[in-house]
């Protein structure tokens, strides 16, 4: 057995060790000190350069969401156009049919009165 008495106060429990321990002795992590860029200072814009600088910033806005708009665009141009299209297909087809219809039906009754008025005309 061992000597070390069981009721000894003088012995830390282990949640008083890690009490003590961790806030103060945890090492703190060390970053690489990376020197910061050198900015100039800030300077003074008219109003001159401010609308020269939102310019840049518009045509660059632009010019990066270029490509997207149109493929946007031609998307929706093309979703909402195709009922349309339909539709427009579908009662040209039909006035075409009526029209052919009524063409056939003209060529047919000329023909066959004037195909009576030959047979009359032979009697």
């Amino acid at each position: 057995m061992s000597d070390i008495p069981f009721n000894d106060e003088s012995i830390p429990v282990l949640t008083e060790v890690v009490a003590e321990v961790a806030p103060d002795s945890a090492p703190a992590p060390v970053a690489e000190a990376q020197p910061e860029p050198e900015q100039p200072p800030p300077r003074e814009l008219d109003d001159d350069a401010w609308r020269a600088l939102e310019e840049r910033l518009v045509a660059r806005v632009l010019d990066r969401l270029q490509d997207r708009v149109e493929l946007v665009l031609e998307d929706q141009v093309r979703s909402s156009m195709a009922p349309v299209l339909d539709h427009v297909v579908t009662r040209l087809a039909t006035e075409l049919r009526d029209g052919l219809q009524v063409t056939v039906e003209q060529v047919v009754a000329r023909a066959v009165a004037q195909e009576l008025t030959h047979l009359r005309s032979r009697d």
